[in-house]
């Protein structure tokens, strides 16, 4: 399903042009990864979420069922946008740390990307993430400079931090950056506001936004009348409606469902649009800005996609400028 690539926002410039629409997650699979993400690719996913953290994730099982993927599915590894992070120790369950704990911080960095090459059987991994800043800035560049180093040498495509909400934190992590962060993945829920205002800086610096927890951590929002009447209206579950609102605000969600009917479902999103109305009353629950900007900046969006107008609108999105 090489339309997964694609990207239905005037937003859609550069390194967006390259990055999936949805991903599935593999945090907390343990034994069953192997046969989940099987499962997913097999659906239709093309983007797969990892970690060279054994705490939470199998990287080794993700990279078995990619073998098997190219070698009894025929579905090769260049059709799969892989992502993986490097987690700092602190994120780390001190019984399995994958890399040399005691070394510098540019030292583990390689250390665990050559773990994950190994355990992904590849060489160049689509987009390595920070799993998370670490306790300084200081240290937090040490690591992107590492990071950059991989980048210049043709071993990954894409740069991004992960649990990044302090928006402070990543402006003065985009100017300092040698090699600009591409992806920001974070909780999309109540607690962080719906990083609002971080997700208008992604916008104006064509920086990717990536959600978990989309679902689990919004059963309210799911079970609101503006979801729930969608939902009734569009004969879609509240779920699909909620991910198809993420995307239409430029959210590229992770789900990690281990339903091959939730995953179908999943991938069912790019078949239905939501009309503006829909958007912005579903957006006014999660306090969006410039939602007064959206009608006046629907034509023109239109005309900058291939998707209707209902869903290529303007809004905040407008103001995306190119790196």
């Amino acid at each position: 399903v090489h339309g997964e690539f694609q990207v239905d926002l005037p937003l859609a410039m550069s390194v967006r042009k390259e990055l999936p629409r949805i991903i599935y997650g593999t945090a907390w699979k343990k034994d069953r990864t192997a046969e989940l993400v099987l499962n997913a690719v097999r659906a239709g996913f093309r983007a797969i979420d990892t970690a060279c953290q054994p705490k939470h994730y199998q990287e080794q099982l993700v990279g078995e069922a990619l073998k098997m993927l190219a070698e009894h599915h025929q579905i090769p590894r260049e059709d799969i946008f892989i992502q993986t992070k490097f987690t700092p120790i602190g994120g780390q369950d001190p019984r399995s740390i994958p890399y040399d704990r005691h070394v510098p911080l540019a030292a583990q960095v390689r250390q665990s990307f050559a773990i994950s090459q190994k355990n992904l059987h590849t060489d160049i991994i689509d987009s390595l993430l920070l799993h998370s800043p670490l306790t300084t800035h200081e240290a937090t560049m040490e690591v992107w400079r590492a990071f950059e180093s991989l980048h210049h040498e043709g071993k990954v495509r894409h740069l991004g931090v992960s649990n990044i909400y302090e928006i402070g934190r990543l402006r003065q992590l985009y100017a300092d950056a040698h090699v600009k962060p591409a992806i920001v993945q974070n909780r999309f829920y109540e607690d962080s506001g719906f990083d609002v205002e971080l997700r208008i800086f992604c916008r104006e610096h064509q920086i990717a936004y990536q959600s978990f927890w989309t679902l689990t951590a919004n059963p309210q929002l799911l079970a609101h009348p503006a979801v729930a009447d969608v939902a009734r209206r569009l004969q879609k579950t509240p779920a699909q409606i909620w991910l198809r609102f993420a995307q239409h605000l430029g959210i590229t969600p992770l789900v990690g469902t281990t339903s091959l009917e939730h995953m179908r479902q999943d991938l069912e999103l790019t078949q239905f649009v939501l009309q503006l109305d829909d958007v912005i009353a579903i957006a006014q629950l999660i306090g969006e800005v410039g939602m007064d900007d959206v009608r006046d900046g629907s034509a023109a969006a239109a005309e900058a996609s291939d998707e209707p107008p209902a869903l290529a609108w303007g809004g905040p999105l407008s103001a995306a400028k190119a790196m």
